[in-house]
């Protein structure tokens, strides 16, 4: 996918993210009718997703709790609780807890997409595909 469709996708989805103002607080509403799912996904301490990218979607991540640390094509950094992060179609991305306690991401998928749609390029589990040589 080249860069500017890649920077469209983006800016068309955050373009349409849209936050409120209450005597209370706030609340920001994602456009979920863009999505093709959306899920909390709960990382144990010491433990990380796949370094992983998809062909047919992109992501949306907000972080919901103190403790991760996120990988994004190069760059590797600890995330902040409520950070959002936009994960472009086929970037290896990974997450990983490096806290004590349990840690949150909510994912937005882009796009249609299925499970299957997980290239895995480095796994703890044994996941990965066996390269034929």
């Amino acid at each position: 996918m080249a860069q500017h469709t890649k920077f469209s996708e983006e800016t068309n989805f955050r373009q349409d993210i849209k936050e409120e103002v209450r005597p209370w607080g706030k609340f920001r509403s994602f456009p979920y009718q863009k999505t093709g799912s959306i899920k909390i996904i709960t990382v144990k301490p010491g433990e990380a997703l796949s370094l992983q990218y998809h062909n047919r979607r992109s992501e949306f991540w907000v972080i919901l709790d103190d403790g991760l640390e996120i990988t994004l094509g190069e760059r590797t950094w600890k995330a902040k609780e409520n950070e959002e992060i936009f994960i472009p179609s086929q970037t290896p991305h990974r997450v990983r807890c490096c806290g004590k306690k349990k840690a949150r991401i909510m994912e937005l998928w882009l796009g249609k997409s299925e499970e299957s749609d997980i290239v895995r390029l480095q796994d703890n589990y044994g996941r990965t595909p066996e390269i034929k040589k």
